[in-house]
């Protein structure tokens, strides 16, 4: 455990050079939905990196494993964001916050940022976990966590995709909620799958010889996502907007969709 501290430095520095440069992105573009885009590819290039420092001589087949998962991750993440805020308005979160701290906005965004480096701090450990806390070949149980995380990608995809045909479908109007496909399942089925994804580095990394004890912090990394999700940056400021903006609509879309875990329409709560 005590060799996974290198290179756990070495990303939680490489993060915080990652969020500066965001920073500087976002005050010459004026588009805060970057810092996004810098938080899932450095996210995803720290991982990854972490996971092939060679510990204990070349990568094995485990760090290649997590390594290429992490990438598989961000890539789709960081790709998704990217599209977002090139075609589209900045994202409502930072305009919030714009308005909210006004002309001491980039300062007070600069510290915000640096503490979503440390964010990503923290998630790099369960990655760490996983490339490292066990050894000789791949088994069943890194075939269940690569199948969980790949299963978390594309059902984040598959949502994502199809909010975007609704915003997309000129028939939409402003006072409409998407509840159709997976939407219709859960009210965020795209951070339902994020989360979902990275459940799949506990299976990975926990040891259930006992040999490796260590490898249950990795129950960090959905532990701290669900958190993000659902208490602090994800779900509470969209339902905020969502109600202000289309009060009735969302109001009866909540009344029959779960807020996060899904349940088939129609059935009972």
């Amino acid at each position: 455990m005590i060799a996974l501290l290198a290179p756990w430095g070495l990303a939680t520095l490489f993060l915080g050079v990652v969020m500066a440069a965001a920073w500087a992105v976002q005050r010459r573009t004026g588009q805060g939905g970057w810092a996004d885009v810098f938080w899932s590819f450095g996210l995803c290039a720290a991982g990854a990196g972490a996971t092939l420092y060679p510990v204990d001589g070349p990568p094995d087949a485990r760090q290649w494993l997590a390594a290429g998962l992490a990438a598989l991750w961000g890539v789709r993440l960081g790709s998704h964001i990217a599209g977002r805020s090139l075609s589209g308005p900045e994202d409502a979160r930072y305009a919030r916050l714009r308005e909210a701290w006004g002309s001491d906005f980039q300062r007070r965004l600069f510290a915000f940022l640096q503490l979503q480096a440390g964010a990503a701090a923290v998630l790099v450990l369960p990655i760490l976990l996983a490339a490292h806390n066990r050894e000789g070949p791949l088994g069943l149980q890194d075939a269940l966590g690569a199948a969980l995380l790949v299963a978390g990608v594309v059902g984040a995809g598959v949502a994502d995709r199809q909010l975007e045909a609704f915003k997309a479908d000129p028939e939409t109007t402003r006072d409409q909620v998407m509840d159709r496909g997976l939407w219709a399942w859960s009210r965020h089925p795209n951070y339902f799958f994020e989360w979902l994804g990275w459940c799949a580095w506990p299976m990975l990394a926990i040891d259930l010889s006992g040999e490796r004890p260590w490898g249950w912090l990795a129950l960090v990394g959905p532990a701290y996502i669900y958190w993000l999700l659902t208490k602090v940056s994800g779900i509470p400021p969209l339902e905020e907007h969502m109600r202000r903006s289309r009060p009735e609509a969302f109001a009866r879309y909540a009344a029959r969709t779960p807020v996060f875990f899904p349940r088939p329409p129609g059935s009972p709560d």
